[in-house]
């Protein structure tokens, strides 16, 4: 299944073909339009000539940095979010082979455990892991018992609360709109 994130479509073909882009682009998910986060994967590939998670996590620190603040930025918090990612890339290159997928294939875990693994990662709590539950089975084809579940209200047949919903330029309407109405309430 091709995913439809970024409206770039070497952005949004990178996301598709690799778990690690994916993960990176949900870690970046904030403070920035989701299309910005999730194209950051691409801009960090396009400046390093690889995107491998231990190849990222010993890069060194300040050259990271630089390449996310290189024009266009990768993040708007160049420093913070760099680190974050090699945070990331550090776990998933010790913890999980370098290979990101194996947070959702290793051992045929269910949702629940999907949730558990994801909350272990720098930089993902209980929101983020919710999220990212919900893109990889609503959009990633990862059909793990209790998936739904686990991915709270995000999870959810037919809302529009998150990127796992954006298929569409309507549907990315349909997101910023719920996301516009939730910030509304809670400022009453």
């Amino acid at each position: 299944m091709a995913l439809h994130i970024t409206g770039d479509d070497a952005a949004d073909d990178l996301l598709t073909q690799s778990p690690l882009a994916l993960i990176i682009g949900m870690l970046l998910d904030q403070q920035v339009p989701m299309e910005t986060a999730f194209a950051g994967p691409a801009k960090i590939r396009d400046r390093m000539g690889t995107l491998d998670a231990s190849t990222i996590a010993a890069f060194p620190e300040a050259d990271f940095v630089e390449l996310f603040r290189t024009t266009p930025a990768v993040h708007r918090f160049p420093g913070s979010m760099a680190g974050r990612v090699q945070a990331l890339c550090a776990a998933i290159a010790a913890d999980w082979s370098d290979d990101a997928a194996q947070l959702w294939t290793r051992g045929d875990p269910d949702g629940a455990e999907v949730f558990r693994r994801l909350k272990e990662l720098p930089g993902f709590g209980d929101q983020k892991a919710h999220i990212f539950v919900a893109l990889l089975g609503k959009q990633y084809g990862f059909t793990g018992d209790g998936w739904r579940e686990a991915a709270g209200a995000y999870g959810e047949e037919g809302s529009h609360r998150s990127v796992a919903d954006i298929v569409d330029a309507d549907s990315l309407a349909q997101v910023r709109e719920t996301k516009r109405a939730a910030k509304a309430a809670a400022k009453k």
